[in-house]
């Protein structure tokens, strides 16, 4: 079939919303389809250049943020807090690897999630499951469930600011490698994986002062400014098609509500609206896979998101849970090593971890995350292929969301700080620890 921005429309959409209001929608899709791009065109294909490198084995993948984003939560301090355990776990995996990290946030647009049912029951009364703030809102209330159109301009709008604070970050000084003893927040320089991410800051500080003193100028751009992408699950395709524009200088269409989109678990169906969307859109693409794939389904995958075979364009972002995925993930690597398809590996090792506590918090525990990492990084070395990245849910607040990590926090302490409106987040001392330990993973 050729492809549209709208031919999605023709294919079977899982995960959408019952909008009530379509003339309502059809308003703000047109209202969106005239607004600023959020992202350039230029600079997609900047990442997937990036992403290259990484299918190639000469760069690795962080890429990290919210589970959802949220309009309550929205606020500078927040922005900055969480892109510097970003800029943080980015630094720890270079200067102990020796490959650059390429650094992609889960921001400027993840508010939506998919949901196991459409429906939910309290005390006998069914309504809408919460679907994101870009759709309706947690409050278990006729009103709050209501999906509502205006939402999706309003997650435009923050989209927009989170990105002008971010561009403001990352190129106006304060990811500038002179500054990364700066970098640490409290409660992270009291932890042990704090203290240690200060003994590796000392260290790139003296070698920056030994470069200057030889002559060796450190006024590289790189030095100064960090490069960061932003990404999100293209789940409500509304939205996706109307921020999706025609590139100008190449003629061909860029999704520019992120520099980066990706299709869920639940929504790649080969027949399906979500891969239809993203096959036609230039940017780079990820796909979530979990452990039912089989290798004839992500070879059909591999040729529909990318039959031209274009290093970056495709990532596949595993999700299998630390018991499946040794199993699980070889047969998959063998099969697109063998068909030659230059696809970006990742683990997302959140997903498949989860679990409910006594207390009835959803929670994870750090042990399983670093074992489904330890089981991803494994399967490469058996297959002989690069290990390209991770794919994790974090916060720069002090939360306690998931058990365990150096600093432990115990099942007593989840509703100590829980605010993660859906899937639970590692905190700053949990994400370092993991950065540390996967750095130990590529350096063999």
């Amino acid at each position: 079939m050729t492809w549209t921005p709208e031919s999605w429309r023709q294919k079977p959409a899982a995960q959408q919303p019952s909008w009530p209001d379509t003339t309502e929608l059809e308003r703000v899709e047109k209202e969106l389809a005239s607004v600023p791009p959020l992202v350039f065109a230029g600079e997609a294909r900047e990442l997937q250049s990036y992403l290259g490198r990484v299918a190639e084995g000469k760069a690795f993948l962080l890429q990290a943020g919210d589970c959802a984003e949220s309009f309550d939560g929205f606020n500078a301090v927040a922005i900055r807090e969480k892109l510097r355990v970003i800029l943080q776990m980015a630094v720890i995996l270079t200067y102990s690897s020796g490959v650059p990290a390429i650094k992609v946030g889960r921001i400027a647009g993840q508010f939506a999630k998919p949901r196991s049912r459409p429906t939910e029951t309290i005390d006998g009364t069914e309504l809408p499951s919460f679907l994101g703030h870009m759709v309706n809102d947690m409050p278990f209330s006729e009103t709050d469930r209501r999906p509502a159109p205006e939402r999706l301009l309003r997650a435009y709008n923050q989209s927009a600011s989170t990105l002008n604070l971010l561009r403001a970050f990352t190129k106006g000084g304060f990811a500038d490698l002179h500054r990364v003893q700066a970098w640490n927040q409290e409660f992270v320089s009291s932890s042990n994986e704090g203290r240690r991410y200060m003994n590796l800051a000392s260290e790139i500080t003296r070698a920056l002062q030994f470069m200057e003193a030889a002559g060796i100028s450190s006024s590289h751009p790189e030095i100064h400014e960090a490069e960061f992408f932003t990404s999100h699950e293209a789940l409500i395709l509304q939205y996706e098609e109307a921020l999706t524009r025609l590139d100008s200088l190449t003629g061909e269409f860029y999704d520019c509500s992120a520099h980066m989109l990706w299709i869920g678990e639940r929504t790649r169906q080969l027949d399906g609206a979500h891969v239809e969307f993203l096959r036609g859109v230039k940017n780079p693409v990820g796909c979530k896979i979990g452990p039912t794939v089989e290798p004839g389904e992500i070879l059909q995958l591999c040729e529909l998101l990318n039959p031209e075979r274009i290093p970056g364009r495709l990532t596949f972002i595993t999700r299998m849970g630390a018991q499946t995925l040794g199993q699980n993930l070889p047969p998959l690597l063998e099969a697109v090593k063998d068909a030659d398809h230059p696809v970006v590996w990742t683990c997302d090792p959140m997903h498949g971890n989860t679990f409910t506590s006594e207390s009835g918090h959803k929670t994870r525990h750090f042990d399983d995350v670093m074992a489904e990492v330890k089981a991803f990084f494994s399967a490469h070395r058996q297959v002989g292929t690069w290990p390209g990245g991770i794919h994790i849910e974090l916060t720069g607040e002090d939360v306690t969301e998931c058990l365990g990590g150096g600093e432990e926090v115990q099942p007593k302490d989840l509703g100590r700080r829980y605010e993660t409106m859906c899937d639970p987040r590692l905190n700053g001392r949990q994400s370092l620890d993991l950065a540390f330990q996967v750095a130990e993973l590529m350096g063999g």
